[in-house]
C-alpha cells in the first residue's frame, strides 16, 4: 500500500502522486495542445481511469512488473505520458529510444510500428504496441506487423480501476532516457521541487526524460500541466499575443 504522505509531504511514489492527482476529481490535471489546435483536457479522475487502464492492459497482456523494460518511443504527447505513467505504477524500467530504432525491451509502445517491424521480428523478439496519436483515434491507421497489439482499441477493455500491480522496487531503475545521464531509481524518480498548486505550461520541445519529470514535479506538488507538441511550443514561442492569450484562458501560473 502507499497511503498519501501526511500534509505538507510530497509524494515519493507514483502511486502516491496518482492518488493526490484524484483527490480532486473534477480539477484539470493535463491539458494538450496538440498541432492544429488539438486540445485535449484530462481531468484527475479521467487521467486515473486511463493510467488503470493502461496498468491493466501492462499487467495482464504482458505480466509487467519490476525487471520488465518498457522502450517508449513516442513524441511528447498525453499518450505518452499515460504510458509511462502505467509502465512505472505497475513497477517497470521507462526506456526512452531516439529517433532509430534499437533493439527494443520487453514491450515496445510506439506511434510508428512499421519502423519496428524488422528489429522486431524473429523468436524472442519484444512484444509491440501501436499507439494512435489523434485524439478520436480508434484504432490505428495502417497496416500494422503480425502480433502487434493495436492500444486504440485494445486499452478500452480493460477495467477502470487497477486490478493488481505489483510492488515498485525502490532501488530499481525507473527511467534510462538513453542521454547517458545514468539511470533514474524509483526512490529519485519523483522530484520535489514543484510550486504547490501551480499550473505549469510545459514545453513539448525538451528532452522527452525531463519533461515526463517535470510533470511528476508539478503533480506532486497539487498542481495541473499545459503541455503542447513541440510544434505548437514553437508557435507560442515566436507569438507572444498568442502565448499571452494561452496563458489567460488557461489560467497558467508558471
Amino acid at each position: 500500500m502507499n497511503p498519501l504522505p501526511a500534509a505538507g509531504r510530497t509524494p515519493t511514489t507514483i502511486s502516491q502522486v496518482m492518488d493526490l492527482v484524484l483527490s480532486d476529481p473534477g480539477r484539470p490535471r493535463l491539458t494538450w495542445y496538440g498541432d492544429e489546435g488539438e486540445r485535449v483536457e484530462l481531468s484527475g479522475a479521467v487521467l486515473q481511469n486511463w493510467v488503470s487502464k493502461t496498468v491493466n492492459l501492462l499487467v495482464e497482456e504482458f505480466d509487467a512488473a519490476p525487471g520488465t523494460v518498457v522502450t517508449l518511443d513516442l513524441p511528447a504527447h498525453w499518450r505518452g505520458v499515460l504510458w509511462a505513467l502505467a509502465a512505472w505504477r505497475c513497477g517497470a524500467t521507462v526506456e526512452l529510444v531516439g529517433d532509430s530504432p534499437a533493439a527494443g525491451g520487453d514491450v515496445v509502445v510506439t506511434s510508428r510500428p512499421a519502423a519496428w517491424a524488422e528489429v522486431l521480428s524473429g523468436p524472442g523478439a519484444a512484444d509491440l504496441v501501436a499507439v494512435a496519436l489523434p485524439a478520436l483515434a480508434r484504432s490505428f491507421d495502417g497496416d500494422l506487423p503480425p502480433g502487434a497489439v493495436d492500444a486504440a482499441g485494445a486499452v478500452m477493455t480493460y477495467g477502470d480501476v487497477i486490478g493488481w500491480a505489483p510492488e515498485t522496487d525502490p532501488t530499481a531503475v525507473a527511467l534510462d532516457d538513453g542521454t547517458g545521464t545514468g539511470p533514474v531509481a524509483f526512490a529519485d524518480l519523483v522530484p520535489a521541487d514543484g510550486t504547490p498548486g501551480a499550473r505549469v505550461l510545459v514545453d513539448g520541445a525538451r528532452p522527452l526524460g525531463v519533461l515526463l519529470r517535470e510533470l511528476l514535479a508539478v503533480w506532486a506538488a497539487g498542481g495541473s500541466v499545459v503541455l503542447s507538441s513541440a510544434a505548437t511550443a514553437a508557435g507560442l514561442a515566436a507569438d507572444p499575443a498568442r502565448l499571452d492569450r494561452l496563458r489567460e484562458s488557461e489560467r497558467i501560473t508558471a
